[in-house]
């Protein structure tokens, strides 16, 4: 599949300053890019998920603390 990107001077330098440090053509910064922001954001949620699953949980807790 193909795709076109247009880049400004300052993400074409950077595209070309990591291809070069990490040995990877430019092609492949940018799929590893896409691939890791898109991990992150899964993380996040499942994050927010357990945090939100804990604080329903615990709140007595957590207030019983806050209020000492």
């Amino acid at each position: 599949m193909a795709l076109t990107l247009r880049t400004d001077d300052i993400l074409d330098d950077a595209l070309t300053v990591l291809s070069e440090i990490e040995g990877i053509s430019r092609q492949e910064v940018i799929r590893r890019a896409v691939l890791d922001r898109l991990e992150r954001s899964g993380h996040r949620g499942r994050v927010d998920d357990s945090t939100e699953r804990l604080v329903t949980r615990w709140n007595d807790v957590l207030e019983r603390l806050g209020s000492s």
